[in-house]
């Protein structure tokens, strides 16, 4: 599966949401000045880009719970190793009762 077969799976809105988020951060990164300069954006407007990555994150969790899926949740390709790993628990024997 290609990551553009994962991607196919979002709803129209969803792909325009996570389009949009990735835009304005390129936006936001190519905007940015090195330390020491100022910022080519009022402080209004940095306001209000910080209200509209809340407002995309609010709506795409809405749409995660919406379709069942925990807003945390990343596609998992066949060829990706897995992150985790099975752990067996083994339990020590049960003392007979009245032993410490």
């Amino acid at each position: 599966m290609k990551k553009d077969d994962v991607v196919a799976g979002l709803s129209k809105e969803q792909r325009i949401l996570r389009v949009l988020r990735k835009v304005l951060a390129n936006i936001v990164k190519d905007a940015t000045p090195p330390p020491g300069r100022p910022h080519p954006l009022s402080e209004s407007t940095i306001a209000e880009i910080r209200d509209l990555f809340g407002l995309i994150a609010e709506r795409e969790r809405e749409l995660a719970d919406e379709a069942g899926r925990s807003a945390s949740e990343k596609p998992m390709y066949p060829d990706q190793p897995r992150q985790a790993k099975p752990v067996a628990v083994i339990r020590p024997p049960r003392k007979p009762a009245g032993t410490h």
